[in-house]
């Protein structure tokens, strides 16, 4: 049974995930900034069978919470073994342009969050020289696009630091997967026209539980992003500037 951590819990992705690591005996403690929405989430798991140590209602842009919060979760769990963090959010890049305000806040969520979060987490397994980091990123990280390049430089700057992360835990024994979904259909996305890319969060639920059961490095999700991206990051920079992407 492993004591399992998720942070932002109630995103349709870890909702997925959690059911998934519930189904098969992990003790949960689960985080989210809404105690409406965690509540809902913690009765679904619990009615499916599910062990919840505890969870906590916490806005994880406020990094003073984050030691507190981890010192709980400990109690809760009696120990860590595994930690997913899944909160983000996918702001309007135009108003990002516009205001710097709007722009500072996409990149402390999607990455000075984690970081503080990061540092916390991987010193207590670096301790213990065990455990498994998993953290959902995106593919937006690989090539910065006039599109969404607010999002994406977060996504990558993150990408960057856990790359490093990986690179120091390796001796201690603790894996650091960095997960890159592309399109996926949730609340987040719910603006964006859907076409064939789009997957169902419960897709990308099983495909994090088997990279995290395989101990992978990094893992695309679905799949075919690996190719996808591979192909954008190839093209030549002076190509590339002139694509409406």
């Amino acid at each position: 049974m492993a004591k399992t951590l998720i942070l932002g819990a109630t995103s349709a992705i870890a909702i997925e995930t959690a059911k998934i690591l519930s189904d098969r005996g992990d003790a949960l403690f689960l985080v989210a900034r809404s105690p409406e929405k965690l509540e809902s989430v913690r009765c679904d798991l619990e009615v499916r069978g599910g062990k919840i140590a505890g969870t906590l209602s916490s806005d994880l842009n406020d990094f003073s919470t984050h030691p507190g919060l981890m010192k709980k979760a400990l109690e809760a769990l009696q120990g860590l073994d595994l930690v997913l963090i899944a909160h983000g959010t996918l702001g309007d890049q135009k108003a990002c342009e516009q205001d710097f305000v709007l722009a500072e806040k996409e990149i402390r969520t999607n990455f000075l969050s984690c970081v503080s979060l990061l540092t916390l987490i991987s010193n207590k397994m670096e301790q213990e020289k065990s455990g498994t980091i998993a953290v959902i990123s995106s593919v937006a990280g690989d090539r910065g696009r006039q599109s969404n390049y607010i999002y994406g430089s977060a996504k990558g700057a993150l990408n960057l630091f856990l790359q490093g992360l990986r690179n120091r835990m390796y001796s201690s024994g603790v894996m650091v997967l960095t997960i890159k979904p592309g399109f996926v259909d949730t609340p987040m996305t719910a603006a964006l026209k859907k076409n064939f890319l789009f997957a169902k969060p419960d897709q990308i639920g099983r495909g994090i539980v088997k990279a995290i059961d395989r101990k992978k490095d990094v893992v695309y999700l679905p799949c075919f992003w690996w190719g996808i991206m591979a192909i954008i990051k190839a093209i030549p920079e002076k190509i590339f500037k002139r694509l409406k992407l």
